[in-house]
């Protein structure tokens, strides 16, 4: 162990890997932030350490099946000659759950639902909600460690990596969460990257690949024009114009 922390190698990988799985690590803390809004804020709290609890304990126990998880990329069926793997049935099926679960929160939000009403489900919403983000958690971490395995060769440095970034996870979960229950305008927009996610992962499952690139540039673009919007707004309210 001592002989694999000293390579300047493991502290290479392990610097990119956690970057890595830090930026794959947003779609997750955008659902998050998204699903928790509805409910009253000590329960929010609650269910973000559920959640990124549970995302870290996902991301260890497939990290420790990497034999079976090298058999979910393997074909199970084919159709019209494309092979789909146990993978692409996961994320077809996530990226389904997310555009469904996003077009139902934007026209809930469009409908202007009575939040009073919403949340005296109590219990019953905070189960519900904590379900989702177990099955969103199966899919982000399914998708972030099989990218992790082709990035690095030790299993310590993954787990280290995982962690990391899960803690990273969980600062920003925090303030992202409040900010977006504060701004309505920034929750459609969030909104809007999960369904931007969703046919990420549809597209992903049917083997047609976008780069992640262009879809976290959109999300930081996007992000960066609301900010400035939610500055105006603010600068406005204080000088009274």
């Amino acid at each position: 162990m001592i002989a694999l922390w000293s390579n300047p190698e493991t502290w290479a990988a392990l610097l990119t890997l956690t970057a890595l799985e830090i930026v794959l690590g947003i779609d997750n803390v955008i659902f998050l932030s998204v699903i928790v809004a509805r409910i009253p804020p000590p329960q929010a709290k609650r269910a973000r350490q559920i959640g990124l609890a549970l995302a870290l304990v996902f991301r260890i126990l497939l990290l420790s099946l990497l034999v079976w998880l090298i058999g979910l990329t393997q074909a199970v069926f084919t159709v019209n000659g494309v092979g789909f793997s146990w993978r692409d049935i996961i994320l077809i099926g996530g990226g389904l759950f997310l555009i469904a679960k996003a077009t139902h929160e934007i026209h809930g939000e469009m409908e202007a639902h009575d939040r009073e009403a919403e949340s005296a489900f109590g219990a019953r919403a905070f189960v519900w909600i904590i379900l989702q983000i177990v099955v969103i958690d199966l899919v982000f971490s399914l998708d972030s460690i099989i990218t992790a395995i082709g990035m690095a060769q030790d299993l310590q440095v993954m787990v280290a990596a995982v962690i990391v970034a899960c803690l990273v996870m969980y600062a920003s979960s925090g303030p992202v969460a409040r900010f977006v229950a504060e701004h309505p305008t920034t929750k459609m927009l969030a909104l809007a990257f999960l369904l931007l996610i969703g046919v990420a992962l549809v597209a992903d499952g049917f083997q047609f690949h976008i780069p992640r690139g262009y879809i976290y540039f959109a999300i930081a673009f996007s992000a960066a024009v609301e900010a400035f919007n939610v500055l105006a707004k603010r600068n406005r309210k204080t000088t009274g114009h």
